[in-house]
């Protein structure tokens, strides 16, 4: 095996580690989310949703995709994350759903 190819696999190898990390400490929302987007803003290729619904408020990460103020949206289930960090943003999520992106 050449070199490039063994720092590929290592690579794989360690991001691989690194995401079921990150699931494990992750539960699973299982149900569709929805809502009116109440605010939004994008970094590092995310989208940040927050998406409000019958006066609850959610949070709603998703690859970055184009959303408006005011718009209702419906969102795949994801897994959410507490205390969730963005260092893009400089800010702490005190629960966030990581999702796939919306429903088509």
């Amino acid at each position: 095996m050449k070199k490039n190819s063994r720092t590929v696999v290592a690579l794989f190898a360690v991001v691989m580690l690194i995401a079921l990390q990150v699931m494990h400490a992750a539960s699973y929302a299982g149900s569709e989310l929805s809502g009116k987007v109440a605010e939004t803003m994008n970094s590092g290729g995310y989208t940040y949703v927050l998406l409000e619904k019958d006066g609850e408020k959610t949070w709603v990460a998703v690859p970055q995709i184009k959303v408006t103020k005011g718009q209702t949206i419906s969102f795949k289930p994801g897994y959410e994350m507490e205390n969730f960090t963005s260092k893009t943003l400089k800010r702490t999520f005190e629960k966030i759903i990581f999702s796939a992106g919306p429903v088509e």
